[in-house]
């Protein structure tokens, strides 16, 4: 899902005429992929642990509800942080909590409890909705304000290839006759594939702290502060109603 691009709180302070960012931007649109690939394997996860704890519906849809409440819960004390530490530093804090949600299925696999799954879940999207509100106006950033529409959408189109492939692999791995055998009442299969999740948000947490970027920082002035009220939006008013929808 794309965040919310906030207008008027990025200045890119390097000359883009002369700035290379095709690095950078591939780093980002790395991200949009992996978050992609990562919110649809709850799609997978809701028939496997409802079998896997005899859930009823209601129960069962609380892995998407705990996974995206935490979109609402977390987004106003995310933009917090990345107006604190930077866009930069933001993206690594996400990598590292979505990573240690990941990292929260195997103690939930071992101790087989549900509410252990739904607490990993909430810490794993906590960390996602850090990284949308990092790397969706870094994007914007990367280069020429004309095209910034053009970068947001060929990351969008990458977040949509994770949405892809991730059924295929999330199959695979939960739902293959071998990690079914092996597994206790088959809460066990989702250690594979989430540990292999946190191994490579770890990696590119590593990855981004030294990886050279350029230095967006968010800056407000009085002005700025005025135009940032909701009710003064009414197309940010129309795209949260039509997200909540979605």
């Amino acid at each position: 899902m794309a965040g919310v691009v906030l207008d008027s709180v990025v200045e890119n302070k390097h000359v883009e005429s002369t700035k290379d960012y095709r690095l950078p931007f591939s780093a980002m649109a790395t991200l949009f992929f992996l978050w992609g690939f990562i919110t649809v394997l709850n799609d997978i996860l809701i028939p496997h642990l409802k079998h896997a704890f005899d859930l009823n519906y209601t129960k069962a849809m609380l892995i998407q509800f705990c996974f995206f409440g935490a979109y609402f819960i977390v987004s106003v004390p995310a933009g917090m942080l990345v107006r604190k530490i930077g866009y930069k530093k933001g993206v690594i804090v996400g990598l590292l909590i979505a990573s240690l949600g990941c990292l929260l299925f195997y103690p939930a696999a071992a101790v087989h409890l549900y509410w252990v799954f739904l607490l990993a879940l909430f810490v794993l999207a906590s960390g996602i909705t850090v990284l949308q509100v990092s790397a969706n106006p870094y994007v914007a950033a990367l280069g020429p304000e004309k095209t910034a529409s053009s970068r947001l959408n060929l990351a969008q189109a990458l977040n949509s290839l994770g949405t892809t492939l991730a059924p295929k692999f999330g199959g695979l791995l939960f739902f293959s006759t071998a990690a079914t055998a092996a597994s206790v009442a088959g809460a066990d299969a989702v250690k594979l594939p989430y540990m292999l999740l946190a191994l490579t948000l770890l990696i590119l947490a590593v990855i981004f702290i030294f990886l050279k970027l350029p230095e967006l920082q968010h800056e407000e002035t009085q002005a700025n502060v005025a135009k940032q009220s909701i009710l003064t939006a009414p197309h940010t008013i129309f795209g949260a109603v039509a997200i909540f929808f979605y």
